[in-house]
């Protein structure tokens, strides 16, 4: 995160993270190996019921014709069960199946955003190997070893599978401490690098936690990197926590205070006469 901490000293963003308009860290718990298996289960349940109804069909209407089209019908009812459908369905729900939303999962990105088209196909394409080639066997030691539970699909592709119904709770956003308010209105104040602001706010909400020592050299290091987005500099013997906090404190008030503006813009130029 920054230069000369230590990872017991301050925590790193994971991959975990995903980050809000706040700069809040929200932690996407990965899916649990019972859950998964559970919605692999419907999938694989309703996908086998759909390959044995178009395959009926094809062969029905392939049966007044040579054994080549007929074929060739197998292969296209294959490829269309057990690859196009899968892929189109999770694309257009980005990251869901009929399993997923009955237990109420998501694959996402390992960076926690949603997937694309080739995720998709990548973990489809996967999965008619290791899900139904091989029985799923393949995928549940996968799953079982992997910290994310991910199944060989899912590290080909570069994702996982997430909870969805979870409830996420946010840390408080730091106040303005009352010495400083006078400085932070008058200060300029520049948008700070979403990293740098996540390790302020994971400093803060850390407090109580770090040592003495530690609390003071972390929050120098802290404080001399925010102070390039700040002037003029706060006054002389203003504690690190207490100048961060302020930062902070004043760059939510006055995005707050933009996007009131933006909005009542947007409500004034849409309003029908």
């Amino acid at each position: 995160m920054l230069a000369g901490m230590s990872a017991p000293e301050f925590a790193t963003l994971t991959t975990d993270d995903l980050v809000t308009g706040e700069a809040v860290a929200l932690d996407l718990p990965a899916a649990g190996l019972g859950t998964r298996m559970v919605s692999g289960l419907i999938d694989v349940v309703v996908t086998l019921l759909a390959l044995f109804a178009v395959l009926m069909v094809f062969v029905v209407a392939s049966l007044q014709t040579d054994e080549a089209l007929l074929q060739v019908a197998v292969i296209g009812t294959f490829v269309t069960v057990l690859l196009i459908i899968p892929t189109t369905v999770e694309t257009l729900t980005r990251g869901k199946s009929l399993g997923k939303l009955a237990m109420g999962l998501r694959t996402v990105r390992d960076d926690a955003g949603p997937i694309t088209f080739q995720h998709a196909f990548v973990r489809s394409l996967v999965a008619v190997v290791e899900v139904y080639a091989f029985s799923g066997a393949p995928a549940f030691f996968s799953a079982l070893i992997n910290s994310r539970g991910k199944r060989l699909g899912d590290l080909a592709a570069g994702t996982y599978v997430v909870r969805e119904r979870v409830r996420l709770r946010l840390p408080r956003p730091p106040e303005m401490p009352g010495r400083l308010g006078g400085w932070a209105r008058s200060a300029d104040i520049a948008s700070l690098p979403p990293g740098l602001v996540l390790a302020v706010r994971q400093y803060l909400g850390r407090l109580p936690t770090i040592d003495p020592q530690s609390r003071v050299r972390i929050g120098s290091r802290l404080a001399e990197e925010v102070s390039r987005y700040v002037a003029p500099a706060p006054p002389a013997g203003t504690p690190p926590e207490e100048f961060l906090a302020a930062v902070l404190a004043s760059r939510r008030e006055r995005d707050s205070a933009r996007l009131a503006r933006e909005a009542a813009l947007r409500a004034r130029l849409t309003a029908r006469p």
